[in-house]
């Protein structure tokens, strides 16, 4: 009997996941783009909301009508295909969060969300931190992991300071940041605004991925995507059972400082100005040499 309720609930599982599923033309009714590749690329993407698990981070998202969720899969190919970031920046990525009237191609902004499973982080000593030494900290660490980018032919970033200034919700257990990043000598700058919201057993990880000028609009938005996320039952930052559950080695600062720059920081964070242009390259070279074959092809044999 067991076997049987839980085929019967994977099913019903599966048909929700499929109607919560729109396609590209549901989704963007009055949307069109010139090239045809881009547009391929969008139809491929399955544009979800509603009630949508997460799995490996104990977290059921409830994305509402006014934004939409793209899971694993389809935020690798939105972060590395079309974005062009290296394939690493997608490692551990679960998802993405984007307004509903863009598409990733469009001038918006975007949220990748993950998890670390590294155990309780204690939000103790979270009213002792210093900011500014720790902003320091990470620029230097930033020049450092520089040289790695480099070396893959990506431009070097500068972390240029505080967006706006870390601050810890202590009711909530929700961890807001950002940071102002420069690609070599690009303006405008890029916006990484940071949230974390901590749970039994990690911390689920949200970045909003845009430029300065979304600033305003991303801390309007940032209370109605953490809403979003539901830590199951068992799983949330008051369940956690001292002695018995793990605990991670770091604090709140650990938190901004190590784990950002080590995990979604450095990567995760320079995901945006390579947003339109590598595609855009990539789009364009393989229409020329589409164009290029067919006219090869419909040429007349040459005369002897």
């Amino acid at each position: 009997m067991l076997r049987y309720a839980l085929l019967i609930a994977s099913l019903i599982w599966a048909m929700t996941g499929q109607v919560n599923a729109k396609s590209f033309a549901e989704m963007f009714p009055d949307k069109s783009y010139d090239n045809p590749d881009l547009t391929a690329f969008l139809e491929q993407l399955d544009y979800r909301q509603g009630e949508i698990p997460v799995g490996g981070a104990d977290v059921t998202f409830v994305v509402p009508e006014g934004y939409y969720f793209l899971s694993v899969g389809d935020a690798e190919k939105v972060l590395v295909t079309l974005w062009g970031n290296p394939p690493a920046a997608a490692n551990g990525i679960l998802g993405m969060i984007f307004p509903a009237d863009a598409t990733p191609y469009d001038d918006t902004w975007g949220a990748a969300v993950s998890f670390d499973e590294d155990g309780y982080v204690t939000d103790e000593n979270a009213d002792e931190i210093d900011y500014e030494e720790l902003l320091d900290t990470m620029k230097e660490e930033a020049r450092q992991a520089n040289a790695a980018r480099k070396e893959q032919g990506y431009e070097p970033v500068t972390l240029l300071g505080w967006a706006s200034p870390p601050y810890y919700e202590r009711d909530s257990h929700k961890l807001h940041w950002a940071k102002e990043l420069q690609f070599g000598t690009e303006t405008p700058h890029t916006l990484n605004y940071n949230v974390r919201a901590l749970g039994r057993r990690g911390v689920l990880n949200i970045n909003f991925i845009s430029e300065m000028g979304q600033l305003g609009t991303i801390k309007q938005v940032v209370p109605a995507v953490m809403d979003m996320p539901r830590f199951d039952e068992g799983a949330r930052y008051a369940d956690y059972i001292p002695g018995t559950d793990k605990l991670a080695a770091y604090g709140i600062g650990g938190l901004i400082a190590g784990k950002v720059l080590s995990k979604v920081g450095i990567l995760a964070a320079l995901l945006v100005f390579l947003k339109k242009g590598w595609f855009i390259v990539v789009i364009v070279l393989g229409g020329a040499w589409t164009m290029l074959r067919r006219w090869l092809q419909n040429r007349s044999p040459p005369q002897t």
